[in-house]
């Protein structure tokens, strides 16, 4: 997923710390099924960014389509709570979020 449109750091860090207290994604990390990274993020072209503006989720053995939904739509709900939460807390429209599945062999 991609942080944009006034994304910072903190952004980041806050974003990937409430998807790993998801309890779906947590007990999937937990069972060394689902890594959660922070990545670099790279423009169209390629080229770095300058922060890391990119978490990426990434499933752990043979995954079958179920389980890739699911996580997918626990993502993407972790994300809209996220959002919601940092409107609640913190001046301004919290960054916008790009949920996006990449390498997707279903």
């Amino acid at each position: 997923m991609r942080l944009t449109h006034g994304a910072g750091e903190s952004d980041i860090g806050a974003l990937k710390a409430w998807l790993e207290r998801e309890q779906k994604l947590a007990d999937l990390r937990n069972s060394g099924r689902l890594a959660i990274e922070e990545r670099t993020g790279t423009e169209e072209s390629g080229h770095p960014m300058g922060a890391g503006l990119d978490i990426v989720l990434v499933l752990i053995g043979v995954v079958g389509p179920t389980l890739f939904d699911e996580v997918y739509r626990q993502v993407k709900s972790g994300v809209q709570a996220w959002r919601e939460n940092r409107r609640a807390v913190e001046r301004g429209e919290p960054p916008e979020v790009e949920v996006t599945p990449d390498g997707d062999e279903r």
